[in-house]
């Protein structure tokens, strides 16, 4: 039924979401993928995001790309902000794949220089402190604007350097050194000082934060945008492979902690009288949602998220896109009415899609 026929028919409100992105370097590029493709669907509406690490840079530049363009202002923004930091690489210091191989590799001087990393701190490498992110942050991003704005609610995930605690900031609170302390691996960067304290990367504690999503948002539906894997992959047995199985572990804990925190609470506010009050009534009919890059990110080597290079990052966006638009074809239905995904999987070795008619945990 067409609504020049009936004119007084309205279109269905846009379905509100809530999106946690989680970090993971020049990996995130492929959430960039994710997001372009969501944004092009109208009959959701980005409610409010969470992020950390790449996942902030996505969120805060989405968000400031909301406030000039709308959907398409915000493809833009994210489509600047990659662009614009693939061209911080220095000349020659990524050589590409061969044989239509498209992941990168470091220049053998770049990873001559990455390895003085593990025996010189960022104080002694950079004692100017100089970020080339901050001029590019500052060029794409009114940070002032941004705060005195209304639109989607912004979280954004830093760890104090001091006490290891979260510090999530919102929107009102934003700035250029929040974005940059978002991102700080300690090994690469000093630590970013906001109101006196000094902050690293908000990967080590919480890689998303959820439990604001689940309290300060009204969206009824949470979609999480994952990055890093759930099954590692066999015993690693070099000190190489060692140390970076710890970093992605350490980089994976808060969040699976967080998740069972959630499964459990909404299975103790789905019980009796539990149900229908306050708070226990909004977790209790929250609806989840997970889009993994398991599959479109696995065999990327770990130093793959340190470099920007712009056919690698053009790649993972595809990715990110074609992925998105097979799962918004198989479960996009599912936003607004049921969850699509099981937390009982997604924290052990399942699937994450329920059966169909079985109800999630």
């Amino acid at each position: 039924m067409s609504r020049g026929l009936w004119p007084w028919r309205r279109e269905p409100a846009p379905r509100p979401v809530a999106l946690a992105l989680q970090g993971g370097g020049a990996h995130g590029a492929f959430t960039w993928g994710v997001l372009d493709e969501l944004l092009q669907q109208p009959d959701l509406r980005i409610g409010a995001l969470s992020g950390t690490s790449a996942g902030a840079m996505n969120a805060i530049v989405l968000a400031h790309g909301l406030l000039d363009g709308g959907r398409e202002g915000a493809r833009e923004a994210l489509h600047r902000y990659w662009h614009a930091l693939s061209q911080q690489l220095p000349a020659g210091a990524v050589r590409a794949g061969r044989n239509g191989d498209e992941v990168p590799s470091l220049h053998p001087a770049a990873q001559a220089l990455m390895q003085w990393t593990r025996l010189l701190s960022p104080y002694a490498l950079n004692p100017l402190n100089l970020n080339p992110l901050r001029g590019l942050l500052e060029g794409l991003v009114d940070f002032e604007r941004l705060r005195a704005t209304a639109g989607p609610q912004l979280f954004i995930a830093a760890t104090n350097a001091n006490t290891g605690q979260l510090r999530l900031f919102r929107r009102h609170e934003l700035s250029v050194e929040v974005a940059l302390a978002s991102a700080c691996l300690p090994m690469l960067m000093q630590a970013v000082e906001i109101d006196g304290e000094p902050y690293w990367d908000g990967g080590y504690a919480a890689n998303p934060a959820l439990l604001p999503l689940v309290c300060e948002s009204d969206a009824p539906d949470l979609l999480i945008l994952t990055l890093n894997p759930r099954v590692f992959g066999q015993l690693p047995r070099t000190a190489a492979q060692i140390q970076q199985r710890a970093l992605e572990i350490g980089f994976s804990a808060c969040f699976l902690h967080e998740l069972r925190w959630l499964q459990q609470l909404q299975s103790l506010a789905r019980q009796g009288a539990w149900r229908g009050w306050g708070w226990r009534r909004r977790v209790a009919s929250l609806r989840v949602h997970v889009i993994e890059a398991d599959e479109q990110l696995a065999g990327l080597p770990m130093h793959t998220k340190l470099i920007p290079h712009r056919p690698f990052l053009e790649t993972l966006r595809d990715r990110g896109r074609a992925h998105a638009r097979q799962w918004l074809a198989q479960q996009g239905n599912a936003i607004g009415q049921r969850s699509s995904a099981d937390l009982a999987a997604l924290l052990g070795s399942g699937s994450l899609t329920p059966e169909p008619g079985a109800a999630p945990a």
